[in-house]
């Protein structure tokens, strides 16, 4: 699925799955969107960093969030 038709996807809530929502972010930091987006995509992909849900390069380190 291309990059623009997830971030839509799930601004309007469509994309719910714990594995869809890691993908979306590891693709975000990889590609150096989740810093150039706006706010709440930085903060989210600096709050599953801070976890350790998906690495500083994008790496997915979860299957699952861990909560």
């Amino acid at each position: 699925m291309e990059l623009t038709t997830s971030i839509m996807m799930y601004e309007n809530g469509e994309i719910n799955e714990v594995n869809d929502v890691l993908e979306l972010f590891s693709a975000l930091i990889k590609t150096g969107l989740a810093w150039k987006l706006q706010g709440f995509f930085g903060r989210t992909a600096r709050h599953l960093i801070d976890i350790n849900a998906i690495a500083e390069d994008g790496t997915i380190i979860y299957e699952e969030l861990p909560f």
